[in-house]
């Protein structure tokens, strides 16, 4: 059972259950659109080419991959920013090399790239316990673990649902488009910096509120009905 804790025990852990409940919900909106997805061969010939709109695309696509990875591994958001772009950039040098030849998908390729360049830094701060725990869509979930991520994404649903604005678009602004905090001060109107971080820091509290409430009230139904 998920049990709250303080702001700064469970932060992090709490945001990444947030984009990846946010990320699936808009790769599933987006996908009922798509006609046609581009292929991996094209993109990449596209970004041989320096196409901005394409590299701006696939920043975004799996940038929650590798927070997921480096927060749910000691991490701060962050490093695991640092760790991305890092990751980025190490994949458009290889790009550059006349002789290299992508043998996976990229997302596989960039993931790999990440978890090596994090599992690095654990090891020169003297912090890896020997295990690195790799995120949801590298890994086989079992029946419990399936049933559980859905209990929370519902949850994560029906907080989002009564969160209302400015918060969410605060929150996608901040952690998914990858904005600054100078960014959303000026967008949202705020005087300064720090009261953008006050407001952004009271969003986060009273989604965690909301998600709790929503995710403790399911699961008390649920045994009652067991």
């Amino acid at each position: 059972m998920l049990q709250s804790k303080n702001e700064e025990d469970y932060q992090f852990k709490f945001v990444v259950l947030w984009v990846t409940f946010y990320n699936i919900s808009t790769l599933m909106s987006k996908a009922m659109k798509q006609v046609e997805p581009v292929p991996e061969s094209e993109i990449i010939q596209r970004l041989k080419n320096k196409d901005e709109v394409v590299l701006k695309t696939l920043y975004k696509k799996h940038y929650q991959v590798i927070v997921g990875l480096v927060v749910n591994n000691g991490g701060s958001l962050q490093e695991a920013k640092d760790i991305y772009q890092d990751t980025i950039i190490i994949f458009l040098d290889k790009l550059k090399e006349p002789d290299f030849e992508l043998n996976c998908s990229i997302k596989t390729f960039l993931y790999s790239v990440g978890r090596r360049i994090w599992l690095e830094q654990l090891r020169h701060k003297n912090k890896f316990n020997g295990v690195l725990q790799d995120t949801d869509e590298f890994i086989a979930l079992d029946v419990d673990d399936a049933l559980e991520k859905e209990s929370q994404f519902k949850a994560m649903h029906l907080a989002l649902e009564s969160l209302g604005e400015p918060c969410r678009s605060i929150m996608k602004d901040f952690y998914l488009q990858n904005q600054s905090m100078d960014d959303i001060a000026n967008k949202f109107g705020y005087t300064n910096t720090d009261n953008a971080k006050n407001q952004k820091y009271k969003c986060l509290k009273r989604l965690k509120k909301l998600f709790f409430g929503a995710y403790n009230n399911a699961e008390t139904i649920n045994n009652e009905e067991s």
